[in-house]
C-alpha cells in the first residue's frame, strides 16, 4: 500500500490479525520509477512473533538483496510474507534460493495484469505466486495471467532446524571473520 507518513509517501506492507494491527514495514529496495514516487524504507526489518509463526515482510524487489531474507532469518523468521508487484521474471526461482540459503517459507503474493498508469511505461506482472520451503520445494504455484486463490498447509517447525547435515549447520558454519 502507499502510505503518507509527514511529508514522506513509502511502498508499505502491513501484517493484520484476527485482533488488528500487528505491525508495518516499509520497503528497502525501490525499483525502477518507485524512486521517483517514494521514500526509501526506514523501518529495520522485524519479525513478528504470531502464535504458531514467527512471520518476517518484505516488499517486492527487496528479493534481490539477499542480506533481506538473510536477516529476517536471522531473527527468526519461519516465513517471510512477500507481497510483489513483479515485472522480471526470475524472482520465483530466487525465492527458492532465498528459502533454501535461509531455510525458511516464503509466501510471494503476486500481481497479474498489465499496468499503463505513467506515459510511456508499461508494466507487465509475471504473476506465479507461490509458496516455497525451507528445502526449496515448490509447494503451490499460481499462474502466470489470471488471479487465483490456494491454500496449502505449512509446518513451520520444519523453518527453525537450520541443519544441512548432521554437522551443517546454515548460521553456525558462517565464516564471518572471512566476508
Amino acid at each position: 500500500m502507499a502510505e503518507k507518513h509527514g511529508k514522506d509517501i513509502y511502498n508499505s506492507a502491513v501484517l493484520v490479525g484476527p485482533k488488528g494491527f500487528i505491525g508495518l514495514y516499509r520497503k528497502a529496495h525501490l525499483f525502477r520509477s518507485e524512486k521517483k514516487i517514494f521514500t526509501p524504507g526506514n523501518t529495520a526489518f522485524k519479525v513478528y512473533d504470531i502464535g504458531k509463526a514467527k512471520v518476517g515482510m518484505m516488499i517486492c524487489f527487496d528479493w534481490f538483496f539477499p542480506e533481506a531474507a538473510r536477516r529476517l532469518a536471522f531473527l527468526g523468521a519461519d516465513v517471510v510474507a512477500h507481497p510483489s508487484n513483479l515485472v522480471l521474471p526470475y524472482c520465483p526461482k530466487a525465492m527458492i534460493t532465498r528459502c533454501l540459503e535461509n531455510r525458511v517459507f516464503a509466501i510471494t503474493a503476486n500481481r497479474v495484469g498489465v499496468e499503463a498508469r505513467i506515459k510511456g511505461e508499461r508494466l507487465a506482472f509475471i504473476g506465479q505466486s507461490q509458496v516455497v520451503s525451507p528445502k526449496g520445494e515448490v509447494l503451490c504455484k499460481a499462474g502466470k495471467t489470471k488471479p487465483e486463490f490456494k491454500i496449502v498447509e505449512i509446518n513451520p517447525e520444519e523453518a527453525r532446524d537450520k541443519k544441512i547435515t548432521p554437522l551443517n549447520d546454515i548460521f553456525k558454519d558462517r565464516r564471518v571473520e572471512l566476508y
